[in-house]
């Protein structure tokens, strides 16, 4: 991420084209300055960066002369449009330009956090996050007089939230985020009208500490509520096993639930041993996805070693040594829209951590293939048994929206990694070599879409 030099000099340098024009904080309060910008950037054709130059110089000209108008709204937009596009460092610039003349647009607090988390500036990117819901906690995109409205209640101070811009695109939906985590019960009366609720906290260890404010919000709500929280509080890690037990043909590895690191190693021993788990030790962080904090502990000694530097709630879990016959390690998913299992994804590694984005899934068109026929039709590629677990698990779980990571055992054993809400579903660049994926994500898409169509109508 290029990083903008007048906010802290010591980060990494920009590209020789930008960091003239961040020389100091002064310039990127100075008018002509911007001016001067405007014509070099348009002589070196581009276009665009022209255009921001000369919004930044006539706002800054509203700003300095007490103009009743001034506003930030049209470089706010400069700002969005270069986030959009991944340009985070020049972002970055424009937004903190915006912050100087007002301090007080909760959006661009946010964005600002994003980019900060990106880059790893994690306790910066914790005080924009703060700072922009003590602003505003209702954000609301899209505005056609026909869009369905949907209330999406999010938990803002962290993460946890279900991955929603696929499944409802600002473009055909009017989307109402609420961060409830800042509001109090009687903000809940003050909302615009909507016609459905979205729980998007999606993580159950999450949601748990607002399990009291979200149960008020329910029980007042005269909407309907899809993935209520009381089915995504059956979620944890920890309660996985139970909640599929005596499905047929499904299998989840033992899981207990670490609140505070075990006084001594013989505690450990017996809290791992009260789980029924051996080693090794898969050892996680709640609250955690993708993998981060992660670590594989093959002995009593390592386990004690790691969770003696965890100051949080951690899951301890069974390690299943799930690889193939041909070595490789595979990890499918599938989303179930309104219980109904449809394919996502499958990523094939050498490595038991299996995630898309390290698998090289684009370099071995033999993955890809592989992928294909699994997404094109999961029945031929599963038989009868394994789809029929799939199905059961989807009505056992019992989300409006959620999905599974899983494999398949040699002897057809549904193996369940997780399962839970906060499951990613995501289009890819039509003209990247991942494009073959996104009729599969329109389907649940399109499936998300008939659900709410179902509830609306209610």
């Amino acid at each position: 991420m290029t990083q903008n030099p007048d906010y802290e000099a010591d980060r990494k340098a920009q590209p020789p084209d930008t960091s003239a024009e961040h020389a100091s904080d002064s310039a990127s309060l100075d008018p002509s300055r911007h001016r001067a910008l405007a014509e070099a950037r348009r002589a070196d054709g581009d276009e665009l960066g022209a255009v921001a130059h000369l919004i930044a110089a006539h706002t800054l000209n509203a700003y300095a002369a007490g103009a009743p108008n001034a506003s930030t709204v049209n470089l706010c937009d400069v700002a969005t449009g270069y986030f959009m596009k991944g340009d985070h460092g020049i972002a970055e610039y424009w937004y903190r330009l915006v912050l100087k003349l007002d301090p007080h647009v909760a959006v661009v607090c946010q964005n600002l956090a994003a980019i900060l988390t990106v880059g790893g500036h994690v306790s910066e990117a914790a005080a924009y996050r703060e700072r922009a819901y003590r602003i505003q906690r209702v954000f609301i995109e899209g505005s056609g007089a026909e869009q369905r409205r949907v209330l999406i209640l999010c938990a803002a101070h962290t993460a946890g939230n279900v991955p929603f811009d696929a499944l409802l695109p600002s473009t055909l939906c009017c989307r109402i985020k609420y961060a409830i985590d800042y509001t109090d019960d009687e903000e809940d009366q003050q909302l615009p009208a909507y016609d459905l609720v979205f729980n998007a906290i999606g993580d159950a260890d999450i949601a748990a500490p607002l399990s009291g404010r979200l149960a008020r919000f329910v029980s007042r709500c005269a909407r309907p509520v899809l993935n209520p929280p009381d089915a995504i509080a059956r979620t944890q890690r920890h309660r996985t096993a139970s909640l599929f037990d005596e499905l047929p043909d499904v299998q989840v590895a033992p899981c207990v639930r670490s609140e505070v690191a075990p006084a001594s190693r013989s505690a450990l021993d017996a809290l791992l041993a009260a789980g029924g788990i051996d080693f090794p030790v898969l050892a996680r962080p709640a609250a955690t996805h993708g993998g981060d904090g992660l670590t594989l502990c093959e002995s009593l000694a390592a386990l004690e070693s790691w969770r003696s530097a965890q100051t949080e709630v951690c899951y301890l879990t069974a390690f299943r040594d799930y690889r193939s016959a041909d070595g490789f390690y595979r990890k499918y998913r599938i989303i179930f829209v309104d219980r109904e299992p449809f394919p996502y994804h499958l990523a094939i590694s050498p490595h038991w951590m299996v995630h898309y984005y390290s698998a090289d899934m684009e370099q071995h068109p033999w993955k890809l293939e592989e992928e294909r026929r699994f997404l094109d039709n999961p029945q031929a590629v599963f038989g009868e048994q394994v789809m029929s677990a799939i199905a059961a698990i989807g009505k056992r779980l019992d989300l409006d929206y959620g999905g599974i990571d899983f494999t398949v055992l040699p002897g057809g054993q549904v193996l369940v990694f997780e399962a839970n809400a906060t499951m990613l579903a995501h289009f890819e660049r039509e003209t990247g070599a991942l494009a073959h994926k996104n009729p599969y994500v329109q389907r649940i898409v399109d499936a998300f879409e008939r659900m709410m169509s179902r509830h609306h109508a209610t």
